[in-house]
């Protein structure tokens, strides 16, 4: 599945919302993603159009145009059927810090997170 998206929103730690880390974007044909876990929980929430779901062993690869996200083939339901997101975007070099940190936040413990932001 791929999306496309001109500004990946984040917020690495929520004081109004306990902490919580958010990763969300638009897409240019109205789609909504949101990745979302609060730092006492073991498990992220993915939601794909107002369908969520509770997902461990997340994998997430992060360059300056792409965001790669890869689920576990019996967790396909998160998103329509597919393994995996791939999420097209043009975030500025300037915000990409703080989307990998927000990333750390949500995968430290319960995922992986690649980085290949030079």
């Amino acid at each position: 599945m791929q999306m496309t998206t001109a500004l990946l929103i984040v917020n690495p730690c929520d004081d109004e919302e306990d902490n919580m880390a958010m990763l969300a974007c638009h897409s240019e044909q109205g789609e909504m993603f949101l990745m979302t876990r609060y730092p006492d929980e073991d498990a992220l929430d993915i939601t794909l159009d107002g369908e969520p779901s509770t997902l461990e062993g997340v994998k997430v690869t992060l360059s300056p145009t792409r965001l790669l996200i890869e689920i576990a083939p019996g967790d396909v339901d998160a998103l329509n059927g597919d393994d995996c997101l791939e999420i097209i975007h043009s975030t500025a070099a300037g915000d990409l810090p703080e989307v990998e940190e927000t990333l750390q936040n949500i995968l430290k413990g319960t995922g992986t997170y690649i980085s290949q932001i030079g």
